[in-house]
Formats: structure tokens, sequence, C-alpha cells
């Protein structure tokens, strides 16, 4: 066919330009696995980009963000122009007149490289190509892509063929919006965008002249000119920039010295985007979107997903506020307890051996040491000890410290810990999320993934089981002496279930009474009535899921539950006896907008609605009867308006635990306080019950939301009887209106785990006329003994 052409010279022109035909063909199908994969017509119509997706509250306050390249994409038209003429100024000054690849630049590259300076000669439009399709190159690099000099041609010229498609769908300015939208900053801030808010704080829109230069001068080597970690470098990159826009006729002479006298004037104070994953909110969400993700194929982590939560923001930072004032001080009222002293102690009192060092023996950095020096222990304790400046967290800021792992051990070990979750219980929306006291050292939620025994915020089941039973709030109990015998012969096992002060008042009390002063002896007798099964059967259908054992101790809290799970039970009772499965999430879209999935929550009724408005008045009489446990909220501004608040203390065995689940006509809130180590605790009822742990949790909260003018929580009773109450519960008594109360009470007790899975443990919540606690002491049973311990002071 060529020797048709009788010229030599346009014969050789033909016979290249037919194999140049021949290779874009080639290297476009891949002839022979050779080339490897090209980008096709609808890879370039529809470039891929990975996007972080967003969390927002329900009032659309942006509040974290999941993502493996840190990315938001802005349009052109929001990028600042100064951005945009750095960019091809520095990158590719003919941009606006070649077609993807700059033969000239191309040209002058190569003498430049020859003669020592190795100057890129990639266009902007090269480098979106080699962006938007890198991991493609990478891992279908094809057999050629194994020949030194020859791979990298190949891979060289896909990049041009895929550089004019580039040019062929899109506009110069669509260009520069993807290629911008694409790049790496570094610290995983990917786009302008993100950058822009990453070293500056501000949008990409209003990045100034300075600003911009910075940045662009990044891209020649994003470590290398990191403005955080190398920022004589970066000065000088920027500075660098301004000469080529200057070189351009973009800036004049005087105006690029009077620049470059500038410093840096970094603002790294957003520091919600370095982390798409930094609070227990975020983690909450992300493990529930994580499934849904994989059962409707999207990618939490790349496809931009909107996320809008049921949270209220102001909402959730009075709670947040709350729990770092609360806390705080009882941080320091638990290390004075255990000033000189080590912390950690058995249920009988005595300190536990070789505590930390079996608590280091878990770590991941034990177990590198021990696989590091196998046969040699003095070397792994002699790194487990050695000191090192770190940051530890404090409740005054970061510190740095000299510490050692051990001595890390031993501080962390010793910090109280906290879960708190509110609900609207009417539907079933979850406002408020707080799962521990700082996610960056803590990572275990305290809401939904820590479970811990109740205490006595358990006994309202076994009084709804009461009532169930045809009981009423008037019906009487004596507070007396009880004992529960398991077997016969010599082989029974007697367990005897004391008060909180060891003293039985020997009173008549309505089961009203009983529940609010938090009465071990009637609790105890109520679920022997009813049959401890009965009480597991109704605080499973109220929306306990944790397995529970049916002992005669159960309805005195032995069992380990969540959070999350008495939120949703308590707001069974506020909910007219519906049970409502708390949701977190209400709304997925795409990075569009466009609404992807919508979430309601499940419903069912699973007490009469006469029942559950009985519990919600027998719960407020925590604060409405004499001796109630729920009356230190005098302290707090918090009955305005005849405003009603009903809950329930929680302290189990040893002041581990406290407890308190609150209720107002609008939300239903929990609040769990104690160490994540159970053998460390407080010691006595001054400070270690739950009416001075979590419940001035709940009250500074509560306090602060009802100050809230522009939130819709508002002071108030709590809703009416919708269907006729046919149990007497106005009983012969009255209820106590102001806090004076005429005489002390004494406090619940209860349960600790004994050898036949009966449980005593100590609750001590009850306050005297004067608002202070009363002493309490506290106790073990076992099978027919009872050990008496000295009272605590």
């Amino acid at each position: 066919m060529f020797r048709r052409i009788k010229n030599k010279f346009l014969r050789y022109i033909a016979i290249a330009i037919y194999a140049v035909i021949i290779l874009i063909c080639a290297v476009q199908i891949n002839f022979l696995k050779l080339f490897g994969y090209s980008p096709t017509k609808k890879d370039i119509v529809v470039p891929t980009q990975n996007i972080a997706t967003e969390l927002y509250t329900a009032d659309s306050v942006l509040i974290g963000r999941y993502f493996s390249e840190d990315r938001y994409p802005v349009p052109y038209d929001s990028i600042s122009p100064n951005v945009i003429a750095a960019l091809i100024a520095t990158e590719d000054v003919r941009f606006l007149s070649h077609h993807g690849v700059d033969f000239l630049g191309l040209g002058s590259g190569v003498v430049s490289t020859l003669t020592g300076d190795k100057r890129g000669a990639s266009t902007i439009t090269q480098q979106l190509a080699k962006n938007l399709y890198r991991t493609r190159y990478n891992s279908s690099a094809g057999l050629l892509g194994r020949i030194p000099v020859v791979g990298v041609v190949t891979s060289k010229f896909k990049e041009w063929m895929t550089a004019y498609k580039l040019e062929s769908q899109y506009s110069k300015n669509q260009i520069l919006e993807m290629y911008l939208n694409t790049v790496s900053f570094n610290n995983n801030a990917y786009g302008i965008q993100t950058a822009a808010i990453r070293y500056f704080n501000k949008s990409a829109l209003d990045l100034s002249i300075n600003e911009a230069a910075l940045l662009v001068g990044m891209l020649k080597g994003t470590s290398l000119y990191n403005p955080i970690r190398n920022p004589k470098n970066a000065l000088e990159r920027r500075n660098v920039v301004l000469g080529q826009l200057q070189k351009t006729g973009k800036l004049k002479p005087e105006e690029v010295a009077e620049l470059a006298k500038q410093g840096l004037n970094l603002d790294i104070s957003n520091n919600q985007r370095k982390d798409g994953n930094d609070s227990y909110l975020r983690a909450a969400v992300e493990r529930w979107l994580e499934e849904w993700c994989l059962e409707n194929d999207y990618d939490i982590y790349n496809d931009g997903l909107k996320i809008y939560t049921t949270i209220d923001s102001k909402l959730q930072k009075h709670a947040e506020e709350a729990v770092v004032k609360q806390m705080k001080v009882l941080q320091r009222r638990l290390d004075n307890t255990w000033s000189g002293k080590n912390p950690w102690q058995d249920m009988e009192g005595n300190e536990i051996p070789n505590f930390l060092e079996n608590l280091a023996a878990k770590t991941p950095y034990y177990k590198e040491l021990v696989a590091k020096y196998p046969n040699d222990m003095d070397s792994v304790w002699h790194y487990l000890k050695e000191k090192r400046e770190v940051e530890v967290f404090t409740w005054d800021g970061p510190q740095k410290k000299n510490f050692s792992t051990m001595d890390s051990l031993r501080y962390y070990v010793a910090m109280l810990n906290t879960g708190m979750m509110s609900m609207d219980p009417f539907s079933g929306e979850i406002k408020v999320w707080v799962g521990g006291i700082d996610h960056t050292h803590f990572k275990y939620d305290h809401v939904n993934q820590s479970k811990r025994q109740a205490g006595s915020t358990f006994k309202p089941f076994a009084y709804l089981a009461a009532i169930e039973a045809g009981k009423g709030p008037c019906d009487q109990y004596v507070d007396k002496p009880v004992k529960i015998v398991s077997g016969t012969g010599p082989d029974a096992e007697v367990w005897e279930p004391k008060n909180a002060d060891w003293n039985f008042s020997y009173n008549t009390l309505t089961m009203r009474q009983a529940m609010a002063r938090s009465v071990n002896s009637i609790t105890v007798q109520i679920t022997e009535e009813v049959g401890s099964d009965k009480v597991v059967d109704v605080a499973h259908r109220v929306g306990i899921d944790s397995k529970l054992r049916s002992v005669p101790s159960v309805s005195l809290g032995p069992n380990d539950v969540s959070v999350f799970e008495m939120v949703r039970a308590y707001s069974t009772f506020m909910n007219r006896g519906e049970r409502t499965t708390p949701i977190l999430v209400s709304k997925i879209t795409d990075f569009d907008g466009k609404v992807i999935a919508t979430f309601k929550p499940e419903r069912k009724q699973v007490i009469t609605e006469e029942n559950a408005w009985l519990m919600t008045y027998m719960l407020r009489g925590g604060m409405e009867e004499n001796r109630g446990t729920s009356q230190a909220l005098w302290e707090w501004d918090l009955f305005k308006e005849e405003n009603q608040i009903g809950g329930k203390t929680g302290t189990s065995s040893n002041y581990v635990d406290g407890w308190y689940m609150g209720m107002t006509k609008d939300l239903v809130t929990g609040v769990w306080v104690g160490c994540d180590e159970r053998s460390i605790h407080f010691t006595n009822s001054r400070t270690g019950e739950g009416s001075k742990t979590a419940l001035p949790i709940f009250a500074t909260y509560m306090e602060s939301v009802y100050k809230d003018r522009s939130l819709p929580y508002t002071f108030g009773k709590f809703p009416e009887a919708r269907v006729e109450i046919t149990k007497p519960y106005k009983c012969s008594y009255q209820p106590s209106a102001s806090r004076e109360e005429p005489e002390q009470d004494s406090t619940s007790f209860d349960s600790n785990e004994g050898d036949l899975d009966f449980n005593t443990e100590v609750e001590t919540e009850e306050e005297n006329n004067t608002g202070e606690e009363v002493d309490a002491f506290d106790s073990e049973s076992t099978v027919g003994i009872i050990r008496i311990r000295t009272p605590l002071e």
C-alpha cells in the first residue's frame, strides 16, 4: 500500500501516521494486554471522584465527615480568581491555548532536563488525567509497564490520550474546576475547598492572592512545602509563585515585593475537618451507616452522602457543657478520695495485687514487646516503664506529661466516664448523644456499647409488673425484713436484703411512696409476689434487649444494661405504653441533595395506656413524695410554672455505678457515671451515689435547656391521661409541695452478685430535711451468711 506513494518523504509520513493510528487503537483496546486499561468514553463523561460524606444535626449544623479522601467539590464560580491565576501562571502558562498536551512546553522541558533543570512539562489537563485515573494506571499498567522506560513511555502516551479526551469533552473552566477539586494538599485535604478550610479556615472563594499562592505552591511537593510542618519551605515556594504571577503580568513588581514581606498567616483553628470520626456521635452513626451502606450498595467514605441525624445541636451543646461542668468536679472528688492510695480494690476492700501489670499485659504495646523480646521479660518491662513526653487528657485541657506506659495506665484507669442520651419519647428521635468524656482518649461508647448494673433505676419494672397484676399506686406494703429461701434441707440458701441504712421502719407505705424512696424491702416483696420472670418479661417488653437473669434480686438492678436501653424503656412510659425504637438518622441524601432514604421508628403497643400513665405518675413521686430520691433536683432552677419532673436514681454495689433517669413532658434522659474498671469507685454515699454523680448532670443540662429561649422545651406538667384511670391513685396522703421534709429517710439497698445468682448491692440515695445525705452501710450477702462491714463515713 505504501509503495504506491512515490515520494519517499510522504511515504514515511504516511507510515508514521498509520503507525500512530495502529498504536492508538492498540492502546485503546489493550491489545494482548500489553498496554493496560485506558479510560473509556463513559469514564471521561462521568469522571469519578472520592467525596467525603457529611454528617448534619437535625437543624442542619455540620458535625462531622467520613472520608478516605477529605474532599468537598465546589463549582468554578466558588473558587477565588486568585487561585485560578496562580495555578495557570505556575503550572501551565499556555493552558488556555493548547488542547491537552503542550508540545512547545514539552520540547522546552526536554531541553531543560538535558541541561540539568528538571522542570516538568505536564499540562494541567494531563495532571487531571493522572489524578482522576491514577488507580487504574497503577493496577492495570499492562505487560509493557513492567519494562523500564517502555512502561513510562506507555503510561505517558495514555495520559496524553486521556488529556485530549478531557479537552474534547469539557471546557477550560470545567477542567480547572475538576483539577482543583481533585488535587491533594497533604494532611488528607483533597480539593481547594478542603485545603482553604484546613489551612486558612475560610472558603475557597475568599482566598487572598498570598493564600492562593501558598496553596498552589504546595502542588509541587505537598510534604516538602507543607506550611504546618515546613513553614520556611512553604514561604519560599509561595514567593516563587508570586514571581510567576509577576511574569504573566498579574502582579506588579512592587506588589510582589510587598506581598513577599507577609508571613504565612495560617488559621488552623478549624480542627473539625481533621478527622471524620472524632466524636462519639460520629462513631455511633458510622457503626450504623456501615451496615446500611453494605445493604444498599453505598460507600460512606467516598460517595459524598449527606446524613441528617435527629440530634438537636443546641441540646447537644447543653448536654456536653453539663458533662464537662459536673465531671470535672466528680473527678476531683474521686481523686481526693484515693489521694496517696491505689484505688483498685476487691469486694472486700483489699488492694488488687498486680492490677496495673495485668492491664498492661492486655495492651497491644505489651504484645509487640513480647513478640520482639520473646525470652527477655526484663526488656519488655523496661520499655513499659520507660518515660517519654506524651499529651494526656485533663479537664483543664491537654497537657504534656513525662509518662511511661505504666504511668499512662495508672492515670487513665482512675478516670471517671459517663454516658448520656436524651430522646423525644413520642417521635423516637434521639436529641442528645454523649458517649463519654473524650473520644480521642476513650473510644468506648457508654451510651450503647457499654453495659452496667442498673441499680435502683431497674425498680420501676417490678412496680409495672405489679400494676399489670392488678396492683395500684395506693396499694400498701410494710417496710420490714424479708427472707428469701432457695432449696430445702442443709442445702437451703438464704438471701436477706437490707435497706441502705440497715434499718427497717416497719411503716406502711404505698407503692408510690416505696418506689419514690427506693425501699429495697418492699421492692423485693413485690418481686416475690409477681415473680422475677414477670419482671424480666416486663423489662424486655418496654425496651430492654440485654439478657436478664431471672433471680430474686432482679428488680434491684444486678443485670447489666445500656443507657440506650434504659432511655427507650422509660420512654415507653411517657409514650402511653407504645414502645418506640429510637432513631439517630432521619434521612440520607446524595451529593446533589436528592433524598435516597428516610427513617421512621418502629412502634408497638406493649403496655396499656392506663398502666403507662400510672407509671409516669409513680415516677413523679421521686419529687412529690416525702424523702423521694429525686429531691436533690430542688438545688437547680427547674420548677417554675408548675413544672413536673419524674425520675429515678440508681447506685450499684460499692458506688461503682451511678445512674439517673429523668423525665419531663418533652424528653426522657438517661445518665450513667462510673469508671470503666469496676474495681475503682467512690467509697461513701456522700460522694458516690447516683443522686450525687449522675443526677447533677441531668439537672445542669435541663436547667440550661429551660433557660434557652430558642428551644421549644418549656416548663409544664405531664400530659393528662387520655383514657379512664380505673385504679385509685390519689391516695389519702398529700404529696410534698416543697423541699421541706420533716424526717430523715433510709436509703435503698441494691444488689451484688452472690453465690446463687442472688444479689445484694448498695444504693444510698435519700436525703434528710437539710439536703444532706444519710450515711449508709455497705454490705454483702452470700448464701445464708450476712457479712457486715463498718459504716461508710
